[in-house]
């Protein structure tokens, strides 16, 4: 079956893959929003530990799917995997060191006899929660504005500032939206604590700040989209694969692929539907489905257009005909096609992540369960 398609609709097909998994990534890091918000949702010890154990039920998802991303994203697209990896190593070592102390923090948190403190561990969660979320989204701009790097005729890559990424933080694009990721990362935590934990007081501080980090994220978002719209993007010749600037490129692509469009709008929709619900509904604890659903869309749709449709989807802002596509930074005919294979099996374990989540959330957290004995707490 898939050693008859060619290799570009091969190619195709994994940045599909590629996005989708990027896509559930942004909808799981409401555990690291989550963690932001520990002190600001949680006033005392026992809200606290409620609020780091209904998202320490969930943090392995997120960890495993960042995972399951740069390995699909090395395995499909190699040379993007080298030169970013090797070149702006900064930002993914601070990365890798956001979700090692996550690690260690949620299993030493409540051991008996902790010398540093619940409040240590925790400080490390709120490390993890703004260098997860502001970096990775920053990390993700620079498919739109582009990164200092060099590839020669043997594919061999080098990064031209000594910065080694960090200039993507300092770009104001870039940070829009980072900063964008951020809050919506708090804003999927708090309609997550409000769909998992059952606490009247937490409930009401979570609606609450449903407003403080809603308008923010609305500002940072069009900020980045708005700005991506109109901007120049790094179109590709599809006859002599020459990398060019072009006018208005991204809206272009979205114009031009009007099934994306959709589903951006789509997914625009289904965070504002469940924002604005949890809002003014009193009762409403299932927003975090429909803006979930709505991140998925959105971040989906927003990757497509990054690598479709011409698009170079990793571009060089330092010499252009240096910029990486689906097409010159793919991994081999036969390789795409062993891993289409082994890819069919996703669908099982979506499956099983579904069937794991409403095992765990049969019931919303409480009091009672936390002082529980036979129940392992975080």
């Amino acid at each position: 079956m898939f050693g008859e398609l060619s290799h570009l609709a091969l190619q195709q097909y994994w940045w599909i893959i590629v996005s989708l998994l990027g896509a559930l990534l942004v909808f799981l890091m409401f555990v690291q929003g989550g963690q932001t918000l520990i002190y600001t949702i949680g006033k005392t010890s026992m809200e606290r530990t409620m609020l780091v154990n209904t998202l320490g039920r969930k943090w392995e998802f997120t960890f495993t799917t960042l995972v399951t991303f740069g390995g699909a994203f090395f395995a499909s697209f190699p040379l993007f995997y080298s030169t970013s990896f090797g070149g702006a190593y900064w930002v993914w070592m601070l990365i890798l060191f956001a979700f090692v102390i996550q690690a260690i923090a949620y299993e030493f948190r409540s051991r008996p006899n902790n010398v540093f403190g619940p409040r240590t561990y925790e400080t490390f969660l709120l490390i993890n929660g703004l260098l997860g979320t502001i970096l990775i989204g920053t990390a993700v701009a620079t498919f739109f504005t582009g990164s200092a790097f060099t590839v020669n005729e043997m594919n061999q890559s080098q990064w031209e500032l000594s910065s080694h990424g960090l200039e993507a933080a300092l770009n104001l694009h870039n940070l829009s939206l980072g900063l964008a990721v951020f809050f919506l990362a708090r804003v999927l935590g708090l309609l997550y604590f409000m769909n998992s934990i059952n606490h009247d007081d937490i409930f009401t501080r979570a609606k609450k700040h449903l407003i403080y980090n809603g308008i923010p994220f609305l500002v940072f978002f069009l900020t980045f989209i708005i700005w991506l719209f109109v901007r120049d993007g790094f179109a590709v010749n599809p006859n002599t694969q020459e990398v060019y600037l072009e006018p208005y490129k991204y809206f272009k692509n979205m114009v031009e692929m009007p099934i994306v469009l959709i589903l951006f709008l789509l997914g625009v929709v289904g965070v504002l539907l469940g924002l604005g619900a949890s809002i003014l509904r009193s009762d409403c604890t299932k927003g975090i489905w429909a803006a979930g659903g709505g991140t998925v869309l959105t971040v989906f749709s927003l990757l497509l257009i990054a690598g479709f449709n011409n698009t170079s989807f990793y571009p060089s802002s330092y010499d252009l005909q240096s910029s990486l596509t689906i097409q010159n930074a793919s991994s081999s005919h036969f390789t795409l096609t062993a891993m289409s294979y082994v890819s069919l099996l996703v669908p099982f374990v979506f499956a099983y992540i579904w069937y794991v989540w409403k095992a765990i959330n049969n019931k919303p957290i409480d009091e009672d369960e936390m002082k529980s004995e036979d129940l392992h707490v975080y």
